[in-house]
């Protein structure tokens, strides 16, 4: 690769970055041309050379969250035991992301989803896909789990799933509006008891 090339990647994610950074408190419509071009100091048309409308700017820093959401959650909790282990481990680093302050206003996808899911176009449509992608992990990792022998047969997949999603999104509902630091800790409560609420006699151990 030219080195014209790989310095032109290196702004474009340097820009990405702080425009997730941005975005996930301000939202996605508060990510403007102008205001991430004074943030990083560049002109205008250079940030135009590399997006060429703000749906295009906003399209690309979804796609940045994403990939930051699959390095610091997917990722690894593929490491963990197929099974009741692999579900949790899921759960515990979506939680421990925003504990960890990953993205600078919680939960990007979680303030995505409200602030686009009323709306109808391109970004949002994009927003919903990566959230079904979301609750398809969740979801596969519960019928891993029935296939380990860790969570009972007669369990549906989808709502265990469904339920795990709602209980989180309320944590990190708590957690950034009504700035309860207790939050992740009572969703972690309520989480357990309801995965041991569907698990077998056969299950490995979980926190």
């Amino acid at each position: 690769m030219a080195r014209q090339q790989r310095r032109g990647l290196r702004t474009r994610e340097a820009i990405l970055a702080r425009a997730v950074d941005i975005a996930s408190i301000a939202g996605l419509e508060g990510l403007t041309v102008g205001s991430l071009a004074e943030q990083l100091r560049m002109s205008k048309s250079g940030l135009f050379a590399h997006f060429g409308s703000k749906e295009e700017l906003q399209l690309a820093t979804v796609e940045k969250a994403r990939q930051m959401f699959i390095g610091q959650v997917t990722r690894p909790a593929m490491a963990a035991r197929k099974g009741l282990p692999r579900l949790w481990k899921i759960i515990d680093l979506w939680l421990a992301l925003v504990e960890r302050n990953v993205f600078k206003g919680g939960c990007f996808f979680s303030a995505a989803s409200f602030e686009f899911d009323s709306r109808r176009g391109v970004v949002r449509d994009r927003i919903a896909a990566i959230m079904h992608e979301w609750i398809g992990v969740i979801t596969r990792a519960v019928y891993e789990a029935q296939k380990a022998g860790h969570v009972d047969r007669k369990a549906d997949p989808t709502r265990v799933a469904f339920e795990v999603h709602a209980i989180a999104m309320g944590a990190h509902w708590a957690y950034q509006l009504l700035d309860d630091r207790q939050a992740y800790s009572r969703a972690r409560t309520t989480l357990l008891e309801k995965l041991r609420s569907v698990s077998t006699p056969q299950c490995p151990r979980i926190p």
